[in-house]
């Protein structure tokens, strides 16, 4: 049973990208922090039949992600990857608290280097297999008020820039999708978007992604 794995699956982005991703895979596996989320994600997905199954992975940790491909690996034909799962703290950068800082390099950085660091050995010996890391235009420019935010993106940017030539002579497809901000619950606890109505929907950003992608190392949605 051919499977897609997809970090921050349980709301937002990550929980499109299933609904979209899913015409090229039997079963789609949902990760992400919380539990009332994942549930509520797969009771969402298996009333319009797509298969699914969820793990609360904390992408921070790498024995978590360890244990989690080994479990998977196991159970299913992993085939394809979408780093999605992110975090974001916008203000000036003295207003910044350090715990904001370790919080953003450590999920949006050192998660995506993990996922991709412990997958990579499965696909290797498949000789197969696909990873997509969403990064959005913050990691494409310098933005008011997101400094530390940006330069995680920057970081996750010439992390999947360099996997594309280290995997070149390889049957390992990586892609980076670079986008403007979406009116998901990433900024619910924020007022750094003035106003949501300019920001286009998940489901307009993950249709897009879908049909852009062809295997190629860049996405860009407008």
């Amino acid at each position: 049973m051919s499977a897609l794995v997809i970090t921050g699956g349980g709301t937002g982005l990550g929980l499109e990208l299933a609904k979209q991703y899913e015409k090229n895979y039997d079963h789609v596996i949902l990760t992400g922090r919380t539990l009332k989320n994942l549930k509520k994600a797969k009771r969402s997905l298996e009333e319009i039949e797509i298969s699914t199954s969820t793990y609360e992975l904390d992408i921070r940790e790498e024995n978590e992600i360890n244990a989690f491909f080994h479990d998977i690996f196991n159970r299913y034909d992993v085939t394809a990857l979408i780093n999605n799962a992110g975090v974001g703290h916008f203000s000036n950068l003295e207003s910044i608290s350090s715990a904001e800082v370790h919080e953003m390099i450590d999920t949006n950085v050192k998660g995506t280097i993990f996922m991709c660091k412990e997958v990579l050995p499965y696909y290797k010996k498949q000789n197969a297999g696909k990873i997509l890391n969403i990064v959005s235009t913050a990691g494409l420019r310098g933005k008011v008020n997101e400094s530390v935010y940006v330069a995680s993106k920057f970081a996750v940017r010439g992390f999947t820039e360099s996997l594309v030539k280290e995997l070149e002579d390889t049957k390992i497809v990586v892609t980076a999708a670079y986008m403007g901000g979406m009116d998901t619950p990433f900024w619910d606890d924020s007022d750094h978007i003035k106003d949501k109505s300019r920001l286009k929907s998940p489901q307009q950003i993950a249709k897009a992604i879908y049909q852009q992608d062809n295997g190629q190392p860049e996405i860009h949605i407008d």
